[in-house]
Order: structure tokens, then sequence, then C-alpha cells
């Protein structure tokens, strides 16, 4: 068994490690690969929509739909988690925002994954580009009223789409 901080296997993106746990046991967990973080945007228009993004994730063989997100410093070392919230709200949406408000660290899903996030609201959006994500990404941009938001995620359901819990953050700070 090996040390904690120490991978028992890493790939260019993950890390799996065990460690001890308890009396006798060991607990299984994954990490991202050098410590990447990830920022998440709540992005919100003047007119009372909410910026979401969809997008295929493999680990759950399907599109899911999510609040714009990006790790931290993939392509840019030593970049701050504010900066890549700026650009990854671009990259995915097409927006930049004039006002952000940060809400600081959280876990993803502390029993099983050491990814944290830093979560951001963002504001006074202006679309200065298609959105899309870049890299062949495949990301669609969906800009939804907020009274319209139960019917959309409905639909999206309908068409076989996971929903990502960090919305459920996000709309208790709409």
């Amino acid at each position: 068994m090996n040390q904690a901080g120490v991978p028992l296997w890493q790939g260019q993106f993950l890390e799996v490690h065990v460690v001890p746990y308890g009396s006798a046991g060991r607990w299984e967990y994954v990490r991202r690969a050098r410590g990447v973080q990830a920022a998440v945007i709540l992005a919100l228009t003047d007119a009372r929509e909410i910026v979401l993004v969809e997008q295929f994730r493999a680990p759950l063989g399907r599109a899911c739909i999510e609040l714009p997100a990006g790790l931290v410093g993939d392509s840019l070392p030593g970049e701050e988690p504010f900066d890549s919230a700026k650009r990854e709200l671009h990259e995915e949406t097409g927006f930049e925002a004039s006002h952000w408000e940060a809400f600081g660290e959280f876990a993803s899903s502390p029993g099983m994954v050491g990814e944290t996030f830093h979560f951001y609201r963002a504001t006074g959006l202006a679309r200065t580009g298609p959105g899309g994500g870049v890299d062949g990404e495949g990301i669609t941009p969906h800009v939804v009223p907020l009274d319209g938001l139960a019917a959309f995620l409905a639909a999206a359901r309908a068409r076989g789409c996971m929903i990502d819990t960090r919305l459920l953050i996000g709309l208790g700070l709409v």
C-alpha cells in the first residue's frame, strides 16, 4: 500500500491513490495529476438568463448540462483560478463579464475525488465570441431564461443528458 500523496497509478490527467483508513482499512480515491484545480462559473445575463454548456462526458457515456467550467493552469502553468474562470467563460460560451464575485473553493465529491473548484458568479455579460470551447471540445452553449430553466432541464433529461450537481449550487445563488 502506498503512502498518502504517492499515487498508486498516474496517467496524463488522473492519479489513483490508496491510503490507510480506519483501524485496518484503506481508502481509494482519484485526484487530478499535478494538483490541477478547476474554476466554475455561474454566468447570468442582465435579461435574467443563465448561461449553461452541454458537453459529452466520457465517464458518463452521454452529454451533460453544466455551468461553464475548466481546469486552472491546464494550458498556462501558474495561471490563477480567477484568470482561468475568465478564460473558460469566453472559450466555452463566447461571453465576457464586467462583474465577478468569488464564492470560494469547494470539493466536488470529497469521498471519491480529490478535485476542488473555485466558484464564481459572472454578471454584466457581453457576447464577444462564438463559444464552443477549443481543440474540438464539442461544447454547445445554451442561454436559458431562469423562469424556463426547469423545463429546459427536463427536456435535456428527456434527450438523455445528465445534469451536473454544481448547477444546484448555482441555483441557490441566482
